[in-house]
């Protein structure tokens, strides 16, 4: 495992391969596949299997992924790696245990985890074994990962939480302690749920591994029966959602992904921003305004059927663009903005690009392991679902949560111009799309892209906390100026600094000149990622 080192203010250039993660290991790995000889899908792999090592609080395998994928021949498709809550989580279930919205972690916030069946899609493109590709993965698990300033500040959050499971304590609270910045924390258990999944996935949702969790999770009262964990296995490939921006294609993940909520921004700011000063009052009041009427369709229509489709017909998006250009603040639906995810993205010599996101949800997921394997589970359930009486987003059994993942991809007719993510829970949405147009409406280079001051409207429609007062997030490196303009139309501005490390994402992107056939990588200053090109 290398240290972490200084992101680069520039793009990373080259001509037969790119990756960009939040982590020096990871994209040092993900290269060093490429080089190999491995394609998009074989980097992508042995990227995500080490990133649950280096990064553990924002993703692993009792998590989710999404995946976006341009194949060298122009096709695009996407994964959908999310999973059902427990076939007996019923709305009456919940109240019976004194509840009046979802647990936040333990176990009946657990959804069946949907990264492993991803991983699995994506193998049957790879071109060499799971064996060999996650045999770094294992190797760092069995040696010991040095722990950076994120996980240890991770750790320090969650404390509690982590020392109250048997394996999260064995191995994020050594000898009962916080570990100190380079300590290595070993994770014998996860090397060896590793070692045998790489021989045999299918056992995660039909084998030894689901027994052992269903029996786990039914111990501690989540009334699982064990059919819904087998279906989290089926995965086959979807069409991805897209729309025409700035002349170019803009592509994005389906239902149960919020990726629909970057579309509708995208058909609500055509043709707006691009007339508009880069991050001038305009575009910022046209970015925040979009991104509210978004996650009020969000809301009111959950995220289990196409009803959000109601929001980009022409009558309403032109009635929302009146109401946006009358240059006067508006409301958000009430809930908060919160969430820790990591991802990656690659392009491998023959043209094959891969935008992979993945996520435990919240920092470590419920905080609890799946007993003797080393396994985080998700608390995509708690988070996602609503005890809402009717509501569309309601939890019932068979119906996935609300999800805030998702990851985008630009084409020029068949051709790839750029492919991204940004995780950060329900900023997601709005920073990919200020990533989008700043590539699009202004030409901006890839790492002045996900470099450049952020602003996010809170809150989005997570469902732990209702209630909260709009307010229009602004970092750092924006004019004062615009923000008292800002103001004087009605927004409720705060200014924060550059989100280090914390809530304000983790952009990626990687772009193609097609006249010269040269990729640049970029990778976002905020995280210690690190962009690299063969």
């Amino acid at each position: 495992m290398t240290e972490p080192v200084a992101p680069s203010p520039v793009p990373a250039l080259g001509t037969r391969g790119a990756v960009s993660s939040s982590h020096p290991a990871v994209s040092q790995l993900g290269a060093h596949v490429l080089a190999g000889g491995g394609n998009a899908f074989d980097a992508t792999l042995a990227m995500a299997a080490l990133s649950w090592l280096v990064l553990p609080g924002q993703c692993g395998l009792g998590g989710d992924a999404f995946v976006m994928v341009r194949e060298r021949d122009g096709r695009v498709w996407t994964l959908n790696g999310s999973g059902f809550g427990p076939d007996g989580g019923t709305p009456d279930f919940y109240r019976a245990h004194g509840l009046d919205a979802l647990p936040l972690g333990g176990p009946l916030a657990v959804a069946v985890p949907g990264a492993p069946a991803v991983v699995g899609a994506l193998h049957e493109r790879a071109s060499r074994s799971l064996t060999d590709l996650w045999g770094p993965a294992i190797d760092a698990a069995l040696d010991g990962v040095p722990c950076t300033a994120k996980t240890l500040a991770d750790i320090s959050e969650h404390a509690a939480g982590l020392a109250a499971d048997p394996g999260a304590r064995e191995v994020f609270l050594p000898e009962g302690r916080l570990p100190r910045v380079g300590d290595r924390l070993r994770h014998a258990d996860l090397a060896r749920t590793l070692t045998l999944l790489a021989g045999d996935l299918g056992a995660f949702y039909t084998g030894w591994f689901a027994e052992r969790a269903v029996s786990s999770l039914l111990g501690d009262g989540a009334p699982f029966t064990g059919e819904e964990w087998a279906l989290g296995g089926r995965m086959v490939p979807e069409a991805a959602l897209h729309t025409s921006y700035g002349g170019l294609v803009l592509h994005e993940t389906p239902l149960p992904t919020p990726g629909w909520m970057v579309l509708h921004q995208a058909r609500l700011l055509d043709g707006r921003i691009a007339q508009s000063e880069p991050l001038g009052a305009e575009a910022v009041h046209w970015f925040a305004e979009a991104a509210r009427a978004s996650f009020r369709h969000r809301f009111a229509t959950g995220s289990y059927d196409d009803a959000w489709q109601r929001a980009t017909t022409e009558d309403a998006l032109a009635e929302t663009r009146e109401r946006i250009g009358s240059f006067q603040a508006s409301g958000a639906p009430g809930l908060t903005l919160a969430g820790d995810t990591t991802s990656t993205v690659c392009v491998d010599a023959d043209g094959t690009a891969v935008s992979f996101i993945h996520s435990l949800a919240f920092t470590f997921g419920a905080r609890t392991t799946v007993p003797g394997t080393g396994v985080l589970l998700n608390n995509r359930l708690g988070r996602g679902a609503y005890l809402i009486d009717g509501h569309p987003n309601e939890v019932m059994p068979r119906r996935k949560p609300m999800h805030t993942l998702n990851a985008w991809l630009l084409t020029d007719g068949d051709d790839l111009v750029a492919l991204g993510n940004c995780p950060g829970g329900d900023g997601q949405v709005q920073w990919n799309m200020q990533v989008v147009s700043h590539l699009v409406d202004h030409g901006t280079g890839v790492q002045r892209a996900v470099s450049l001051p952020r602003v996010t409207v809170h809150p989005g429609s997570d469902a732990d906390v209702l209630g909260a007062e709009p307010v229009l997030r602004v970092e750092d490196g924006i004019d004062v100026a615009v923000t008292d303009r800002l103001e004087a139309w009605g927004h409720r501005v705060e200014r924060v600094p550059a989100q280090r490390g914390g809530p304000g994402g983790s952009a990626l992107v990687i772009g193609l000149d097609q006249q010269r056939g040269v990729l640049a990588a970029a990778a976002d200053p905020r995280m210690e990622g690190v962009a690299l090109a063969l």
